[in-house]
Formats: structure tokens, C-alpha cells, sequence
């Protein structure tokens, strides 16, 4: 990551928190006044560590950490996560950090973001675990909640980690995992593809590195992890739960209150100085890094309809999760609602999606509601989809994320396309 901020300082401003600030509230009001910058904060009250956030808070910044520009982003993890590089570098933790040491939670700088929060939350935690039958190793980014000197509680949705965590608790015994915080961010986005559970996230992410990456082995747990700014070391516990929540989600809303597996820590490893990455709840970090990884997933889909598929776009003000626009090279008349159709069932989350000509520009919000505006006959050019399965982070869903889902259809009819051209495009 320190490699990172120094590239990020040569194209962007990083601002520098020099006055004294809390992890109560504090780094969240500041977080919430610069929502598309990078933040350094010098002075922390609790403790003498230092906080990141903000280094994946933009498009332009995923591109950069990635080595493409914001177009390139999406085949370039396509290309990754169809090609995971295996990795062959390997060194042991008390060779790369500083220090190490038993936990003691009290330490980190680990930020309350909003006043119902549960408690202290690690936001930017990726936990490594492998799978106790097949030994394949999983990486994936968790919420998790601070519940002592050595104890946390995680959100483990049902995927890979969830998969791992259930075979060991059926042989009463528990999974070994490590958490890394403050990690390339290429390696942070490469942890929230969507591959499968046959596939090692970190050689996804040795791809994104052009198999330059190298992992540290664990010292209390059989485990290899990224390089990192802080290790933690410990287990997830059979049967033991703990109340997980409230933590606000991507739709700048609550969550609710879950019980959750209880992790227990056995070490701690900082780097000299470590910086602590905070990821700030519902912020362009937290939509970005858990949405943007999803388009890749739809373009491919999309593009099993319409092959001349442009380009995908979970939207911002859509929380990187609920709408999606898609530009196509129409070529036929039904072009648009077979693209709908497919955006739908590959992100099963998504609640609207637009479709739209390729002179639109779908990360201008401006320029597709223009295409609605213009393009659009309510009779003929909008799809409703009741009771489908949408997402339960949607406060308008019911509990289980059953939702009405909505297509709009917002290309031209080709036999008219001359009626809707765009003058100022062809000055």
C-alpha cells in the first residue's frame, strides 16, 4: 500500500489530517466532507497508528493501482480472474514486520463510523482461510465487528468463507484464518471478484501484479496472506455466535442485527508505522470495491445476448449495486430488452437497469437521463418484473430482498435512428 500512496501523490491530492481527531464519529464526519479524496490522518486519540482511506474512492483510482484506465477496467478483470497466476514467492512474517505480539484490539485505531454502529468496525479486513477439505484458499473482504482485546465477530455472507466455516464446524472443529488490513488496492479489488470456489482469489490478485506478488507466511496458523500493514492471526469458533450489527450498508442505511460467528485472535503483526486502512460505510470505497467487481459479471453475460455490448456501469447513485446502465451497438429492434433481460439475471441484486445507444455516456448521469428523457415510450420501452428476487439490502424490499425489478429501454428504434440524432455530436 505504501508504494501505492506514493503513486497516488504524484497524480491526486491526498489530504493530511494533522489535528488531533477520534475514532468515535470524528474520522466518519471528516470521511463524509471529502468523499472522492485520499485521507491521511496523522493524530489519532486513541492510539499512536495512523489512518488511509479514500485510495479506492474513484474509478480513476481502481485504474490506476490496476495499470489501465477507467475504460480498461473491466476486461482487465475479466482477463484476471480467467487466468489466476500462481504464486511461488513466499517470506515469513517475523522477516517483513516489526512487530509481533499478542492482540490487543485497543491498539488499532479501529473507527466507530455512525452513533447505532454495533461497536468499532474494521471495514477494509480481508480474511484468508482455506478450504478443510480441498485446501484451496479463499481471500474475502468482511465487515467485522471489534468485540474485545482478542475477540470479533465477522458478517459471513453465504459464499466461499461461509462454505469453509460450515465443513469445519460439521467436524466440531475450528477454521483457522488470518485478517490482512492495508493492502495494494489491487489486491483488495482482486479479493471481491466473484470467482469460483475452486479459485484463489490472491492469483487473481498475482495477476493484476504481472506474478510479482509475494505472501507471507502465517507464524500461528497454516496460512499465506498478501503483504500487508497489520496481520492478525486466530480462528473462527464452532458454534460460538455473537450479535453482529447494526453497521450501515451501501444504501446509507442499517443493516440488521445478526449472530455471527465468533473469531478468536491468537497474534498480532504491525509494519513499522503501520497505516491503518479504513474503508468508511457507504462511501464511494465501500460501493466501488463491492460493486464495481459485479460489471464485469454482467458485460459477460450481456455480451452472450448482444456480442456488441459497449460497456457496463453500476451506478453511483444506485449505490454501485441496485442500477445498471448498459450502451450497446443496437442491431436489432429487441437488442434492448434482451440486454435488460440478461443485466438481470447476472447480477441478481440489481433492481433497475437502463439500456442505452453507444453515444450515450453511461458514467454521466446527466447524459442518461437525457437518453430516458428522449428515448423513451412508457408503453412500449419499460419492462416490470414483480416478485423477483432482488437484494435485501433494499429498504424498499421485503425481508428476504423479494423486489419488483424495472428495464427501460432507452436505445433508438432503428428505423427512425436519423429523428433522435444528436446535433452537437456531429458539429
Amino acid at each position: 500500500m505504501r508504494e501505492f500512496l506514493k503513486t497516488l501523490g504524484e497524480n491526486y491530492r491526498i489530504l493530511e489530517i494533522e489535528e488531533e481527531v477520534s475514532t468515535y464519529l470524528q474520522i466518519c464526519e471528516i470521511m463524509r466532507k471529502y468523499p472522492k479524496e485520499a485521507l491521511i490522518f496523522h493524530n489519532i486519540r486513541e492510539t499512536n497508528m495512523k489512518i488511509v482511506s479514500g485510495i479506492c474512492n474513484t474509478r480513476e483510482k481502481i485504474a490506476k493501482a490496476m495499470g489501465v484506465d477507467v475504460s480498461g477496467i473491466i476486461q482487465r478483470i475479466v482477463e484476471a480472474t480467467e487466468n489466476p497466476v500462481p504464486i511461488d514467492r513466499y517470506q515469513d512474517a517475523k522477516n517483513f514486520f516489526e512487530v509481533s505480539k499478542k492482540p490487543e484490539m485497543t491498539e488499532l485505531p479501529v473507527p466507530t463510523y455512525y452513533k447505532k454502529d454495533g461497536g468499532p468496525y474494521i471495514t477494509a479486513g480481508v480474511i484468508i482461510a482455506k478450504d478443510p477439505d480441498t485446501g484451496v484458499r479463499n481471500a474475502s473482504i468482511h465487515r467485522i465487528l471489534v468485540l474485545g482485546e482478542d475477540r470479533l465477530t465477522a458478517r459471513i455472507v453465504p459464499r466461499h468463507l461461509h462454505t469453509y466455516y460450515q465443513r469445519a464446524e460439521s467436524m466440531d472443529e475450528p477454521l483457522e484464518i488470518a485478517i490482512a488490513i492495508g493492502m495494494n488496492p489491487a489486491t483488495l479489488l482482486a479479493t471481491t471478484t466473484s470467482v469460483s470456489i475452486t479459485t484463489d482469489e490472491l492469483e487473481v490478485a498475482n495477476n493484476f501484479q504481472m506474478g510479482e506478488m509475494s505472501l507471507i507466511n502465517c507464524e500461528t496458523v497454516d496460512l499465506e496472506v498478501p503483504e500487508c500493514e497489520i496481520l492478525l492471526e486466530g480462528e473462527i469458533l464452532p458454534y460460538e455466535r455473537a450479535a453482529e450489527g447494526p453497521f450501515v450498508d451501501l444504501t446509507d442505511t442499517y443493516d440488521v442485527v445478526r449472530q455471527e460467528p465468533v473469531i478468536q485472535l491468537s497474534r498480532a503483526h504491525y509494519r513499522e508505522n503501520p497505516l491503518y486502512h479504513a474503508i468508511m460505510p457507504a462511501g464511494n470505497e465501500h460501493k466501488l470495491l463491492q460493486g464495481l467487481p459485479q460489471e464485469p459479471r454482467i458485460f459477460q453475460a450481456v455480451q452472450n445476448t448482444v456480442p456488441t455490448v459497449k460497456n457496463v456501469v453500476l451506478t453511483d447513485g444506485g449505490c454501485c449495486w441496485l442500477h445498471a446502465a448498459v450502451s450497446i451497438q443496437k442491431q436489432t429492434q429487441g437488442d434492448g430488452k434482451n440486454v435488460i433481460m440478461a443485466a438481470l439475471s447476472a447480477h441478481p441484486s440489481l433492481k433497475h437497469c437502463v439500456v442505452v445507444d453507444e453515444d450515450v455516456n453511461i458514467l454521466d448521469p446527466e447524459d442518461l437521463e437525457y437518453a430516458m428523457a428522449t428515448r423513451v415510450k412508457g408503453d412500449d420501452d419499460i419492462i416490470i418484473v414483480p416478485l423477483a428476487r432482488g437484494s435485501s439490502l433494499d429498504p424498499s424490499a421485503t425481508s428476504d430482498g423479494t423486489t419488483t425489478k424495472v428495464g427501460v429501454d432507452a436505445t433508438k428504434p432503428l428505423d427512425k435512428k436519423e429523428k433522435y440524432e444528436r446535433v452537437s455530436q456531429t458539429l
